[in-house]
C-alpha cells in the first residue's frame, strides 16, 4: 500500500542532504516514525538523525523543514488505524508521538493491540493531560502539591466559586485546548470575560464542559520532564518556557513563545526534591491505579515560597521546550525511547551538552487568535549560516516553490552557546535575519533568568 509519501524539498532552501546510514555498534538499522507536524517534531527528527543506528525516519504528516531530513507520509496523526497501518506496512521499529491528541485518543493502545512499538502513554495514562480535573483530583488523592481548586460546570457556579476564592484566580478548561485553555482572572471585568469564553461563547467547546477555578500561585514557572518506563525514570534537562504573548509576561496565553535550557533558576538540591515529592509519586501512583505510565511525563511547576507546586501535566514533550532541550542532547534518543517503550529503562541515561540553548518563537500576525496565512518567509538560509543556530519549522508550507506561513507559531529559532547570555544574543541575531509580513516575537526570552541569576545562584539542569 502507498502512504502518499510527500517530498517538500523542491525549494532550494529545503533540499534534503544525503544522510549516510548510521548503525549502532553490533545493532541493526532502525526505522522510526514520528507523528506530528510542528517545531517539536522537527526537533525530535533532528535529534533522531544524530542517534546512532537510526537509518530511516518517516514523519506523518511532517512539514517542509522535516522534509529535509525525513520522508513525509500523508497521514493525519490522529487517524489511529491509518498510522498503525503505516507503521506495520513500513515495518517501523519505533514510533514517537509529538502532539497530545493522538495519545489522548489512544494511539498507544492501538499500536499495542497490533504488537507495534510506540513511545508514549496509553489512553488511561494520558488522561493526566487530557483532563485537568482528573489530574487535580489525582494530585489531591496522592498528596502531590498543587493549587487548591473547585470544579464548576456553569457560569453561575463559576461566579460563585470566584466570590468564595477572591482575585486573582485561574480558570482552566478541563480538556485539551492547544495550550490556550488557561485564563488568569484579576478582577470582576476579567471574570465576566472568562465566563463568556468558557460558558457563553464556548470558545473551547466540549473541552470546557468542566472548568477548574483555582488559586493563582506566585513564583517562577519551570518545566520538568522525565522519561518513564512505568517504574524507572530518566530525567530530561530542565527548561523554562514563556507562555504569554508579550514581553514582560503580558498579553494572552499562547502555546509558547520561547524557552531556554537549562532552567538555571532552580536552587541547589531542588531537582532531587521535585523527583522525590512530585515525579516519582506520580509515576508510582499511576501504576497503583492501573494506569502504568510509559513515555515522557512533563510537569509544569510553579516554584513558590512553599516549594514547587504542580500547575499541569503533559503526556509528551513540550513545545517549544523540546526545541531548546533536544539541541543540548548528546545521546541516542531512539535507544532510550525504545528502552522506555519496552519497559527496560533501568540501565539507560541521557547525556547533555554543558551549554545553554535559547529558543525564540516567530508567530504569524493575529496569533494567538486567528493567524494570517500565506505570507512569504525569507532569510532562513542566512540564519542557518550562523554557528550554533537551528531553525525548526512549525506553521510553514511550500506554495509554488515559496515557503509561506501556514499556522500561528511559524518557526522556532534556536541558538546553542557556552552560556545563556551568548545564546540569547545568537538567537536574536538569527531572528534578525528572518522576515515575513506581520512577524511577531517576544524580545525578552531569557532576560528574567539573567536578572534572577544576577541576584543569586542557580543550578544547571
Amino acid at each position: 500500500m502507498s502512504w502518499g509519501r510527500r517530498d517538500e524539498s523542491d525549494h532550494p532552501a529545503h533540499r534534503r542532504p544525503r544522510w549516510p546510514p548510521r548503525r549502532a555498534k553490533g545493532g541493526l538499522p532502525v526505522k522510526v516514525l514520528v507523528l506530528g507536524s510542528g517545531g517539536r517534531e522537527h526537533a525530535i527528527v533532528h535529534a533522531l538523525r544524530r542517534s546512532p543506528g537510526v537509518e530511516e525516519i518517516y514523519a506523518a504528516p511532517g512539514n517542509p523543514g522535516i522534509a529535509q531530513i525525513a520522508d513525509l507520509l500523508a497521514v493525519a496523526p490522529d487517524d489511529l488505524p491509518a498510522v498503525a497501518d503505516a507503521a506495520a506496512d513500513l515495518r517501523i521499529d519505533l514510533t514517537m508521538v509529538g502532539p497530545e491528541l493522538p495519545l489522548a485518543l489512544g494511539v498507544a493502545d492501538e499500536f499495542a493491540r497490533r504488537g507495534l512499538r510506540l513511545f508514549g502513554p496509553k489512553r488511561a495514562a494520558a488522561e493526566l493531560e487530557a483532563s485537568k480535573v482528573f489530574a487535580k483530583q489525582f494530585c489531591l488523592r496522592r498528596g502531590i502539591p498543587t493549587a487548591d481548586a473547585e470544579i464548576v460546570g456553569s457560569s453561575t457556579e463559576a461566579a460563585a466559586a470566584a466570590r468564595r476564592r477572591g482575585f486573582p484566580l485561574v480558570m482552566k478548561a478541563d480538556g485539551l485546548a492547544a495550550g490556550k485553555g488557561v485564563l488568569i482572572v484579576r478582577d470582576k471585568a476579567e471574570l465576566e470575560a472568562a465566563i463568556d469564553v468558557f460558558f457563553i461563547s464556548r470558545k473551547f467547546g466540549d473541552a470546557a464542559h468542566r472548568v477548574l477555578v483555582e488559586e493563582c500561585l506566585e513564583g517562577t514557572e519551570v518545566s520538568y520532564m522525565v522519561i518513564s518506563d512505568g517504574t524507572d525514570l530518566v530525567p530530561i534537562a530542565t527548561s523554562h518556557d514563556y507562555k504569554r504573548a508579550l514581553d514582560g509576561d503580558h498579553g494572552p496565553n499562547t502555546g509558547g513563545m520561547g524557552a531556554h535550557s537549562p532552567a538555571l533558576v532552580i536552587p541547589p538540591g531542588l531537582s532531587r526534591h521535585i523527583l522525590d515529592t512530585i515525579v516519582q509519586p506520580t509515576i508510582r501512583g499511576m501504576a497503583e491505579e492501573g494506569r502504568e505510565y510509559r513515555g515522557v511525563l512533563y510537569v509544569g511547576l510553579m516554584l513558590t515560597e512553599r516549594g514547587p507546586s504542580v500547575l499541569e501535566f503533559n503526556c509528551r514533550l513540550g513545545d517549544p521546550e523540546s526545541q531548546a532541550i533536544l539541541l543540548r542532547l548528546d545521546d541516542n534518543l531512539a535507544e532510550v525511547a525504545r528502552c522506555a517503550a519496552d519497559g527496560r529503562l533501568e540501565a539507560a541515561n541521557l547525556s547533555w551538552r554543558r551549554e545553554a540553548v535559547v529558543c525564540v518563537v516567530l508567530a504569524a500576525a493575529g496569533y494567538p487568535g486567528l493567524p494570517r496565512k500565506g505570507d512569504v518567509i525569507t532569510g532562513i538560509e542566512t540564519a542557518l549560516g550562523l554557528p550554533g543556530l537551528a531553525v525548526y519549522h512549525s506553521g510553514t508550507k511550500l506554495v509554488d516553490g515559496q515557503l509561506v506561513t501556514a499556522g500561528g507559531r511559524v518557526l522556532s529559532v534556536c541558538a546553542r552557546a557556552g552560556d545563556l547570555t551568548d545564546a540569547i544574543s545568537l538567537a536574536y541575531q538569527g531572528v534578525g535575519e528572518i522576515r515575513f509580513e506581520g512577524m511577531q516575537f517576544r524580545s525578552d526570552i531569557g532576560a528574567d533568568t539573567l536578572a534572577a541569576l544576577a541576584g543569586g545562584s542557580g543550578e544547571p539542569g
